[in-house]
């Protein structure tokens, strides 16, 4: 199963950093927070990426070009006049990784019609590129066959800025609204099973694909036709939404106890 991973905003409450990378190539102890995330999936067996890529997008693709390298001994040989390379050993993980243009402005729902080429008629994994968690991404599988539904994402209950969810005791949701300050509620983390007729979904309200809202128009909509389930969760999930986030999980990872940390 694929894992596409929304990574083209332009991370506008984190800007001290994101004016010269892409949101999800902020660094947490020295590594993206991208690589995090995909260290995670991959300690889970899903070692096949999609990335949404947009604003800076040549900052990703520079990266997974020149990664290989980096993570080997290599002996570069100049002495004839040209330039031999022998790589020696790698710790580089088994990733097939496609980095795709989604665009500079696209919003979500439109970067996620465009990958549909990358994922054809599977279903796939998709999360954000800011939020890193613990989560077994085989857990949130077999409960979205269990339950059903088109989207299954899953909740966590963290007191922050996202959309609340509003469940039924089958775990389907039937209401996806803005957070209000007396919520005490699971909010949407990411780390969704989505099946390919989503696309079909996307764009169908009568918005351009293009300025679609994943988490707003497309997931309401599913709402209301009892297509979108939730897998609840109260393990680790952290989003870097800010500097302050950002600092967190610095501290985190410094400390040698980042919850993420899985592998």
């Amino acid at each position: 199963m694929k894992v596409v991973i929304l990574a083209g905003g332009f991370g506008s409450r984190i800007s001290e950093e994101s004016h010269l990378r892409p949101k999800p190539m902020i660094e947490i102890g020295g590594r993206p927070i991208l690589w995090h995330i995909m260290k995670g999936f991959s300690h889970y067996g899903f070692n096949d990426f999609v990335i949404c890529a947009g604003y800076r997008q040549q900052v990703i693709k520079t990266y997974f070009n020149d990664y290989f390298l980096e993570m080997s001994d290599v002996t570069f040989d100049f002495r004839d006049g040209s330039k031999d390379v022998e790589v020696h050993s790698t710790v580089a993980e088994p990733w097939r990784v496609t980095v795709a243009d989604t665009g500079y402005d696209t919003f979500t729902a439109g970067r996620i019609k465009r990958i549909q080429k990358y994922v054809g008629d599977e279903p796939f994994l998709l999360t954000y590129g800011d939020g890193v968690s613990d989560v077994d991404p085989n857990d949130i599988i077999a409960h979205h066959k269990k339950v059903g539904g088109l989207v299954t994402l899953t909740g966590v209950i963290l007191n922050q800025r996202f959309g609340v969810l509003d469940i039924d005791e089958s775990d389907h949701v039937f209401s996806f609204r803005e957070k209000r300050e007396a919520d005490d509620a699971f909010i949407n983390g990411g780390y969704m099973v989505v099946e390919p007729e989503v696309f079909d979904v996307i764009g169908a309200s009568g918005v351009p694909a293009e300025r679609e809202d994943f988490s707003g128009v497309t997931m309401e909509r599913l709402a209301r036709e009892g297509q979108l389930t939730v897998y609840p969760y109260t393990g680790f999930w952290r989003c870097m939404d800010t500097q302050r986030d950002k600092q967190q999980l610095e501290e985190l990872w410094e400390s040698g106890n980042a919850p993420w940390k899985v592998w």
